[in-house]
């Protein structure tokens, strides 16, 4: 730790994500003596002003990445499987973002929130879940401590924002086109038009499967963070909707135990990073423009499953960029001080 605060880098400062980790370490107070910005090749030397300075971008080198306590990384699985484990030989800890630690066996998997004694298990390396199963564990981790699971049924809307600013630029062109009466604009970065539509695909298809590799992050990354199997029947269906931020996502969700929609919501309303938003005949329910910008999940549509015994349907709601990654995060760069766990691990 330097004098009066941590050496912080930023790996993908320029891109949504690493933009809205920068603000909420501004906006959370991270006690950070240094704040350094790591960019592609196209972005170095660019000047980001953060907390009342300028602070310039920096390549990715063996001089550039010494002396730094944290890295929050978020430029992409390629990125941080070169990179991460350079910055724990440099000394670092590093909280990434992207999807290729995640299910390693020794890196753990951690929501601030619901299992934040896995962070004490590192060896240099944190992991940040998928923004949608971040989303979803808000709302489910209560719900797992106090009865159980026993089946998930999730359908997923994911705003755009999850996959970058181009696919928010896409978006935003898109419709203008659309208002102007082109039916068909071009596109790059989704397989069809995103403007006004419904993808029923969120990432890819691998040979063989007929689940999308987001589909199975979910699936198993919601194990890992509850500590669960097999036991717990999980099923995923992710769609893309033309919405700038804010997923959302309908939960069935079925417990070992009973337990009311009442009681459900009472539970969910005393819970850290949750709230209960869940008046539907006056309109109150959660929606994605209500979660953008804001760090805790929204639950509502609380209400029993007609058919099926010790079931619930939920409505979810949640900030992507923040909560579902930024947030989550710098939560978790907080509480690896807090708890005296930055500096070199032992093997």
């Amino acid at each position: 730790m330097a004098g009066d605060g941590y050496r912080v880098g930023v790996l993908g400062a320029t891109g949504a994500v690493g933009a809205t980790i920068l603000s909420v370490l501004a906006e959370r107070e991270f006690p950070a003596a240094q704040v350094v910005p790591f960019a592609s090749e196209r972005s170095v030397g660019r000047e980001i002003e953060w907390n009342g300075s300028l602070l310039e971008c920096q390549p990715l080198s063996q001089q550039t990445i010494q002396g730094l306590d944290v890295v929050l990384s978020s430029a992409g699985g390629a990125v941080s499987s070169e990179w991460a484990p350079q910055f724990v030989e440099a000394g670092a800890v590093v909280v990434d973002n992207t999807s290729h630690w995640r299910m390693h066996d020794e890196v753990p998997l951690v929501v601030a929130e619901v299992n934040p004694d896995a962070a004490a298990d590192h060896k240099g390396i944190v992991a940040n879940p998928n923004c949608t199963t971040m989303v979803m564990m808000m709302a489910l981790a209560p719900i797992h401590r106090a009865v159980g699971l026993e089946r998930l049924v999730v359908s997923t809307y994911q705003a755009v924002s999850g996959t970058g600013q181009k696919a928010i630029d896409e978006l935003r062109t898109q419709s203008k086109q659309v208002l102007e009466g082109d039916e068909h604009p071009p596109g790059a970065v989704y397989p069809h038009r995103i403007a006004f539509n419904v993808l029923p695909q969120v990432e890819v298809f691998k040979d063989g499967d007929d689940y999308t590799t987001e589909e199975r992050k979910v699936m198993a990354e919601t194990r890992k963070i509850l500590g669960v199997g097999d036991e717990v029947a999980i099923s995923v269906t992710c769609a893309r909707v033309p919405v700038f931020s804010g997923h959302s996502e309908s939960i069935n969700v079925q417990t070992a135990e009973n337990l009311s929609p009442e009681d459900c919501r009472a539970l969910l309303a005393k819970s850290p990073g949750v709230v209960v938003v869940d008046d539907p005949v006056a309109g109150d329910y959660p929606m994605a423009i209500d979660a953008a910008g804001r760090d805790e999940v929204l639950v509502g549509r609380i209400r029993r499953d007609p058919d099926r015994e010790r079931t619930l349907n939920l409505w979810v709601a949640g900030d992507n960029l923040r909560k579902g990654a930024a947030t989550n995060a710098v939560q978790v760069a907080e509480l690896l001080a807090e708890r005296d766990l930055l500096g070199p691990r032992s093997e």
